[in-house]
């Protein structure tokens, strides 16, 4: 039997959010996101985004740099087109990564980071992502809302996808 691709990806989006909850720094995220200063729910809301203020975004002439900080496994499945893969936000080598792909840029370019690894308010990326490029001096970093999943809140409304990739 063949199966499609959204029950793939949500297939693939539950073990991703399993294999989370076994990593410490997700679990800590997990004891009570909204006391975390590197949750989802501390991103001001006027620095997210939602998937379709991001569309015209991606047409225009001066596209931002728009970053997966989740898993290298869901970047490869599925990713918003022209998105860099910039590793997990949560660990030490995605920060380094997101650092270096964004050196030489100038502060004041539109950035967008993404996940989509779980629900956003679960999210274990986004806020250290955001965190640590503010704390780089960029000063105009949006993060893509996904309530609920990459799968869900972007594939599935049928946006544009690319696979494969960095």
């Amino acid at each position: 039997m063949r199966r499609t691709f959204r029950s793939q990806f949500s297939g693939w989006a539950l073990a991703s959010l399993f294999a989370c909850l076994l990593t410490p720094s997700c679990t800590a995220q997990f004891a009570d996101p909204a006391l975390s200063s590197s949750s989802a729910l501390s991103i001001p809301r006027a620095d997210v985004l939602q998937p379709e203020e991001l569309r015209p975004l991606l047409q225009s002439n001066d596209k931002p740099i728009v970053l997966q900080v989740g898993s290298r496994i869901m970047f490869a499945q599925a990713h918003i087109p022209g998105a860099q893969y910039a590793g997990p936000g949560s660990q030490p080598m995605g920060l380094q990564l997101i650092e270096s792909k964004v050196a030489a840029s100038p502060k004041n370019k539109a950035i967008v980071i993404y996940c989509g690894c779980c629900p956003w308010n679960r999210c274990p990326n986004v806020g250290p992502a955001y965190k640590k490029l503010r704390e780089l001096g960029f000063t105009n970093v949006k993060v893509l809302s996904i309530p609920n999943n990459f799968g869900d809140d972007w594939v599935n409304k049928g946006y544009a996808v690319e696979k494969g990739g960095e």
